[in-house]
């Protein structure tokens, strides 16, 4: 799609262009969607416009209903005139009973695993998969085979095999597939996006972008948790971070050539356990009350990321049970881990444009960090506000969330983010459009590929070509 028919999707309305300067492309001055950017005052831009309801709502059955599924289920609480959830299947009763009893969906389309949902006749218009990462292929295959629509959690699949098949399936029997890139619906990123297309800052020539993982989140997700090992999940680059591929590619509009990458696991590993350290942290560690990833710490006292639990209630005695009896009662330096836990890659794109990625699991906080350097301005933002610097004028303006917020999505993470997405693959599923999307399936392999090539750059010590 062109610039101008990506704004007016995202419902970008006319703004004054007087304060822009003389570096304005001709097409963008015409098309009268340029942000406004005024000396040293805040930028103001647009924000989609929340879910006006279709001719008949899209039916979709979600598989897997954790958090993911349960967000994106959601959309049809708050627009049912949209999407109605039609059917469920998840290996936990909990989850697959609660959904089921939140939308009133008959016990017929109640499933346990995926395989008995899809070996039906086709129940409905799309399916959201937000199985665990290494489960999202198979489903995903049968889905497209049997006529869905498909929303696909990301990363695609563990594998470049996989989501190039994952590819050519969706073309061979002409499906929609929207993988949930939903940084690209953030309104921080919108807005960004919008003062780039605008030409503002003129040409992009470099970009430095880092995602800083947060030190509890590393200890819970990829020591801990769902991720541990790259071989059984995949690799953390794409795991943790194919968002950050997808948006570096997304903002810089051009395909990536080459790309080089080095990271390794420094701390958590059993070399590094304190003397006397026991399996648990609930086995008496005598190092528990300094540590900082002490499992008591992070889930009992700060009471954080306790959905991974599903528990009725935040009960000490349940949680308790739960760090006796779980890989998240693990000591960090005694798990079976192989993710890196430092990652940097430096990105060669189209024209010569650059970008580099860190991503670290040793921050305080979890919010994106990104530079943007063209040849008539600089941006500095942190995922809540951005600074433009005008390089002629010598002024600044700043973008705040605070006043762009979306209160018909608000809730829904990502900063409505979650929910724009499902918003646009609805309306590119009544429509049988993929164009409707921000990113086709082609657009986001690419980004995967990214990844993959940067992990195959770690291991061989080698720049590699995409």
């Amino acid at each position: 799609m062109d610039r101008l028919e990506f704004l007016k999707r995202l419902g970008v309305l006319t703004v004054g262009a007087s304060l822009m300067g003389s570096g304005v492309s001709a097409m963008a001055a015409e098309a009268e969607d340029i942000p406004e950017i005024a000396a040293d005052k805040k930028i103001k831009t647009k924000m989609p416009v929340m879910d006006a309801g279709l001719s008949k709502p899209v039916t979709v059955m979600i598989i897997g209903a954790g958090g993911r599924g349960r967000t994106y289920a959601r959309y049809a609480e708050k627009f049912p005139q949209s999407m109605k959830v039609v059917g469920v299947a998840d290996l936990n009763p909990n989850r697959r009973k609660a959904m089921a009893k939140k939308h009133n969906i008959p016990a017929e389309n109640q499933f346990g695993h995926f395989n008995d949902a899809l070996s039906k006749a086709k129940l409905a218009d799309a399916v959201v998969i937000a199985t665990p990462d290494n489960l999202h292929y198979e489903p995903c295959m049968k889905a497209l085979e049997l006529g869905y629509d498909v929303l696909l959690e990301k990363p695609v699949a563990p594998t470049e095999r996989e989501c190039r098949a994952i590819l050519k399936q969706a073309h061979k029997y002409n499906r929609i597939v929207a993988v949930c890139h939903v940084l690209r619906y953030a309104p921080y990123f919108v807005a960004l996006k919008q003062v780039l297309e605008s030409g503002a800052i003129g040409d992009i020539v470099n970009i430095q972008h880092f995602e800083p993982i947060r030190y509890a989140h590393m200890a819970h997700s990829y020591v801990r948790g769902n991720w541990p090992l790259s071989t059984k999940t995949t690799p953390i680059i794409l795991a943790k971070s194919c968002h950050d591929l997808d948006i570096l590619r997304w903002l810089i509009d051009k395909p990536c050539e080459t790309i080089a990458a080095e990271g390794s696991l420094h701390l958590f590993r059993p070399e590094n356990a304190p003397k006397g350290a026991p399996e648990r942290c609930t086995d008496g560690c005598p190092h528990e009350a300094e540590c900082p990833y002490s499992a008591i710490d992070i889930y009992e006292r700060r009471k954080q990321h306790l959905g991974a639990f599903d528990l009725p209630r935040k009960d000490p005695a349940l949680i308790r049970e739960k760090l006796k009896t779980t890989n998240y009662g693990r000591c960090v330096f005694r798990c079976e881990n192989d993710q890196c836990d430092h990652y940097v890659a430096i990105m060669k794109f189209q024209d010569g444009v650059t970008a580099s990625f860190s991503m670290d699991a040793f921050t305080p906080w979890g919010v994106l960090r990104t530079r943007i350097m063209g040849t008539k301005g600089f941006i500095e933002g942190d995922m809540t506000t951005f600074t433009f610097y005008d390089f002629r004028t010598s002024h600044k303006s700043v973008w705040d969330q605070k006043v762009s917020e979306i209160p018909e999505y608000k809730g829904s993470g990502h900063g409505g983010g979650d929910h724009l997405l499902v918003r646009d693959f609805l309306r590119a599923v009544s429509a049988q459009d993929e164009k409707l999307l921000s990113s086709t399936i082609d657009v986001s392999i690419e980004s995967h590929v990214m990844g993959f090539m940067a992990e195959k750059s770690r291991k061989s010590n080698k720049k590699m070509k995409i």
